[in-house]
């Protein structure tokens, strides 16, 4: 049995350690991450007998035999270099690293060293792009002549702006990130990328000196066939596709939905075979897809093991490696088909990015900070940083990402400083003299309700204690009217609305933001803490997706499932109306310990909300209107079903779909006399600034 070593515990650790666990002479023996907890919780949930804080150690225990390195991207090459050092053979997650002179750094010590890399490029295993790759290798549909791929696919951190991320600090990095998956299908198809051209679509300005090329098209000669490609990330619709053109038929392997299409000729006259030949295509992919959804629902309730496209992917990548090393072979995605990825990327890099001009920034205020403002740089961070420089007023925010920042955190007003709520010390050197803090950091969520309450609450009063200790004249603690009980009700919900008294019956989220509010509340009546709480009702505006869960949920953007029929008003608020509220409760006299509501005063119903956002954006957007019940009704029917699995959820709460409807009336008139709170009351300027500034 080979015991392997998982370096780095994040989120792809948990699906190594499955497909792990489901092959055949493999376990899980060690966890490696800095993070000894993550690393603690990961070896319990897969029974390894051990969990370390560095490679080092793990070595010196003699703890494993093989290591799979999932770190990010940027200590690839150290982690994988210290492990082969050792004698160790190393999977390497994609990109095999970040730079091409640390991928031939790698494979020279590899070499050197007699022990196997392999990279873990999983998408050439993805089902539907192998079945497609055996039929072509087979000869089943006659010489291949030609490969089309199309790869348009969403990128949740473009949509949400979160430029900070690995993928956004380089132009490259991107394509590692991206790009990698469908070349190296491409290659493992057509062979090694000999030439390329490439037509790249508008750059985008992200940050000051910071591009990004979100589309391009590019044609490229291989070693066995030519190759279009449509490389286009942050799209709206999914579709990842590739095409071969064989003599005698036509494949398409789709891997958004894993089916492979198979165009071909029956031997009837030509009528007849448009029929014959479509019927058997048409019932090919029905049948795949029934399969799909078969497999789905046999694996949810736990009467078959996992069987998705992603899964089955990384199971094959996975056993494939190991395999290889077993048989005493180099695996078919070795170090060296990582590097030459990486050099393609590179080559694209340095053709398509046009250089940035430098960034010309203003020399930094040396005046103390008016604000501390905790979790800044987020949507409404950025309304309120905005407002506060627009009056001339010094801040310092503090944020756990702080590269690729818009040009406004460059201001001279403006001190940005890398911390994380969780820890006291960072907290403590952000507020520094500031005599107002702004606490907007939510704390981050977690697998379960204690490590959400934990993060949320446990966040909220490490910024409270510190607020405190330092002297501050107020804190402004931005919550969520989430907090509240926001189901059908006589009375009209106020600032004064106790949060909600059954937060049990809620979901983790809300419970947490209602322990949250009490917490604060209970350290102003208990030990005088100058703290007000706002809670903003449904955001909206530049900066944020205008598909908001508050309007229902979407299992594509196009049709919103409603919370319910939909006709009642919700309560919208633009960032910029909570940016001028937040600065209007900074400076207010005589509301430490109170609570304000922050929803405007347009309020369209979900119905109207959810038109004209599709005419703003031009897109067939549905709105489909849900009984609360029968919401709750599929609900418990799902968590039977899990309960019956044995997994341990809790059971779904009416209460808690009936607040989601929003379905309260909302009175901010304390927010308007006691902050001077004005917010915006026509609703054409609402429709522009909420609506109309997503055209694209």
């Amino acid at each position: 049995m080979n015991r392997i070593c998982l370096v780095g515990a994040g989120s792809i650790s948990r699906v190594h350690a499955e497909a792990i666990t489901a092959l055949p002479g493999l376990r899980v023996s060690c966890v490696v991450d800095p993070n000894l907890a993550a690393a603690q919780r990961l070896a319990r949930d897969f029974k390894a007998e051990h969990h370390f804080a560095s490679v080092a150690e793990a070595v010196a225990a003699d703890a494993f035999d093989r290591a799979h390195v999932l770190v990010p991207p940027d200590l690839h090459a150290r982690v994988a270099g210290e492990l082969v050092a050792a004698g160790k053979p190393v999977l390497v997650e994609k990109p095999l690293a970040s730079t091409l002179g640390e991928c031939e750094a790698l494979i020279d010590a590899a070499a050197a060293s007699g022990v196997t890399v392999g990279v873990n490029q999983n998408f050439v295993h993805h089902p539907a792009f192998a079945a497609l790759l055996r039929l072509v290798e087979s000869g089943a549909v006659g010489r291949p002549r030609s490969v089309s791929c199309t790869y348009n696919m969403a990128l949740r951190q473009l949509k949400a702006g979160q430029f900070g991320h690995w993928m956004f600090r380089r132009p490259v990095n991107l394509l590692l990130e991206q790009a990698v998956h469908p070349l190296s299908q491409i290659v493992a198809l057509a062979g090694d990328i000999e030439q390329m051209s490439a037509l790249p679509g508008p750059a985008r300005d992200i940050a000051p000196g910071a591009l990004l090329v979100p589309a391009c098209d590019f044609s490229l000669r291989c070693a066995r066939l030519p190759v279009q490609l449509r490389f286009a990330v942050g799209q709206e619709f999914p579709h990842w596709t590739l095409t071969a053109i064989c003599d005698d038929g036509v494949l398409v392997a789709d891997m958004v939905n894993n089916r492979l299409m198979r165009f071909g000729r029956t031997r009837w006259l030509e009528a007849v075979d448009q029929a014959a030949s479509g019927a058997l295509t048409g019932l090919a992919v029905a049948g795949q897809a029934v399969r799909n959804l078969v497999d789905y629902a046999l694996a949810q309730t736990k009467l078959r093991p996992r069987r998705d496209a992603f899964y089955q992917s990384m199971l094959g990548s996975i056993g494939a490696f190991h395999a290889a090393i077993d048989a005493g072979r180099a695996p078919m995605l070795d170090a060296r088909f990582g590097a030459d990825l990486v050099r393609f990327c590179e080559d694209v890099a340095r053709e398509v990015y046009p250089l940035p001009s430098p960034a010309v920034l203003a020399p930094r205020s040396e005046a103390p900070a008016e604000i501390a403002l905790i979790g800044g740089t987020g949507f409404i961070g950025t309304h309120l940083v905005r407002a506060l420089v627009a009056q001339g007023r010094r801040v310092d925010v503090m944020a756990r990402g702080t590269q690729n920042l818009p040009a406004l955190f460059s201001d001279p007003l403006v001190q940005v400083r890398r911390g994380d709520i969780r820890d006291a010390d960072s907290v403590a050197a952000a507020i520094g003299s500031a005599p107002l803090v702004v606490n907007l950091a939510h704390g981050g969520g977690g697998a379960d309700f204690a490590a959400i309450s934990a993060a949320m609450v446990g966040g909220a009063e490490i910024v409270a204690r510190a607020s405190q200790a330092a002297g501050v004249r107020r804190l402004v603690h931005v919550g969520s009217i989430a907090s509240l009980y926001l189901g059908p009700q006589e009375a009209p919900v106020t600032g004064a609305t106790p949060p909600d008294p059954r937060e049990t019956e809620r979901g983790d989220y809300a419970h947490a933001k209602v322990l949250a509010d009490r917490m604060l509340l209970r350290l102003h009546a208990q030990e005088g803490m100058p703290v007000v709480i706002l809670r903003p009702g449904l955001v909206v505006g530049e900066g944020t997706s205008p598909f908001h869960s508050g309007v229902g949920f979407y299992n594509t953007e196009q049709h919103c499932i409603g919370w319910n029929a939909g006709t009642n008003p919700l309560p919208f608020v633009l960032g910029s109306d909570v940016a001028s509220a937040i600065i209007q409760a900074c400076d207010a006299e005589g509301i430490d310990g109170r609570c304000f509501n922050l929803v405007g005063d347009v309020r369209p119903c979900a119905r109207d909300y959810i038109a004209w956002l599709g005419a703003a954006l031009q897109r067939p957007l549905r709105y489909h209107p849900q009984s609360p019940r029968l919401l709750w009704l599929e609900d418990s029917g799902k968590w039977l079903v899990k309960r019956a699995a044995g997994r341990q959820v809790a059971a779904p709460s009416m209460r808690d779909f009936l607040s989601r409807g929003l379905m309260a009336q909302m009175d901010c008139t304390d927010a308007k006399q006691a902050l001077g709170w004005v917010p915006v009351a026509d609703e054409a300027v609402f429709r522009a600034l909420a609506i109309d500034v997503h055209r694209g």
